[in-house]
């Protein structure tokens, strides 16, 4: 757990480090726990924004709502730009002062994330109302150890809590990076407050996974970027709906498509899964009002990390740009995709930027 944690320190610039937690959601009760009281406000993206159920309100049985009952408050959210309003979040802020609902605990990140957030712009204004920060990077994390996407402490954050399987190429886990002046309060509302047994064969894991971060993660994040970059392009060329354009479509491993010309996200979604293409669904800032629901939403999501570690490159995400179109655009048979997929796939069989031999990592780790 000590090396872990030095490790972890080292690959994200952080002064203090906790791995107990064993997922993102748990580490996010225990900021919840170390920052907040229940029925303290809070700030943050809802689910058709980007957000994620673990900041949800306990109306639709969110972790922070329903679990930790807290006043879930919704950042104001451009559509256009698919980010979070500077100058209305501020203007929202201070409505919420007057009102006697001062958030105690901002929320940034969240589930969709196709562009860096605004941290650098809101954090002295948040912090003049005493407000803190936290970065939920569950799905970006990799990115960002990777030197790509944001920085999120460097932009002002107090806190980032982040799940280890995501872009982070882990076990199944969570992680909180802080500053020193909160490690006390946070390491206790981790434990007892939120953890007892935390799984140290995950966190044997997890200090393999940040050995290869360290090594590797530079050339990683920035191919799963290109590579998500390229789906997007071609999707769009391809007559797709691609979300963010104003912006160049992503800058994170993340794709969003408004799937709404060709059926719902859900029929899309189980399409695609019988030419074997695994996406998901995904509920579309204006779904709920447009009376859109989860689970035959406007939207499908798409996430370029898992091809880019069995070593695909930008010809490769061409590839299955084509082959979605042919299947949702050009009614091929999913059989008959099924199998070209499968063709593809047979040439990626070996995972990338890893350690080739279960001794290197060891070795780079020099346990003594």
């Amino acid at each position: 757990e000590l090396i872990c944690i030095k490790l972890t320190k080292k690959l994200f610039k952080a002064e203090f480090v906790d791995v107990r937690p064993v997922s993102g959601t748990n580490a996010n009760q225990s900021i919840y726990t170390a920052f907040t009281k229940p029925g303290n406000s809070i700030l943050t993206l809802s689910i058709p924004n980007g957000g994620h159920i673990s900041s949800g309100s306990s109306k639709i049985g969110g972790t922070a709502g329903a679990v930790h009952h807290l006043n879930v408050n919704y950042f104001p959210f451009d559509h256009n730009e698919m980010n979070i309003d500077v100058d209305k979040t501020k203007q929202k802020i201070n409505n919420l002062i007057k009102e006697g609902n001062r958030p105690s605990l901002v929320m940034f990140g969240g589930s969709v994330l196709l562009f860096p957030q605004p941290i650098k712009e809101l954090s002295d204004f948040l912090h003049d109302k005493n407000i803190k920060i936290c970065y939920d990077a569950a799905h970006v994390a990799g990115l960002i150890a990777g030197g790509f996407f944001q920085d999120p402490l460097r932009e002002g954050a107090d806190v980032i809590t982040a799940s280890t399987h995501k872009t982070i190429p882990g076990p199944q886990g969570g992680l909180i990076l802080s500053w020193n002046k909160y490690a006390d309060q946070i390491k206790k509302s981790t434990f007892p407050g939120n953890t007892s047994n935390h799984h140290l064969h995950h966190v044997a894991a997890k200090t393999v996974v940040m050995t290869e971060l360290l090594e590797f993660g530079t050339k990683y994040a920035k191919q799963t970027i290109k590579n998500s970059k390229m789906l997007a392009e071609t999707l769009s060329a391809n007559g797709f709906n691609v979300l963010g354009a104003n912006n160049g479509f992503t800058e994170s491993h993340v794709i969003i498509i408004d799937i709404t010309k060709f059926g719902d996200g859900g029929t899309i979604e189980k399409l695609l899964e019988k030419a074997n293409i695994i996406i998901n669904r995904n509920l579309l800032p204006y779904d709920i009002k447009q009376g859109r629901n989860y689970l035959a939403p406007g939207g499908i999501r798409l996430g370029s990390q898992e091809c880019t570690r069995l070593g695909m490159k930008e010809q490769e995400m061409i590839e299955i740009a084509n082959l979605i179109k042919r299947l949702i655009i050009n009614n091929e048979n999913p059989l008959k995709i099924r199998s070209e997929v499968n063709e593809l796939k047979s040439s990626f069989q070996t995972i990338n930027y890893c350690f080739k031999s279960n001794t290197k990592a060891y070795e780079y780790i020099n346990i003594q």
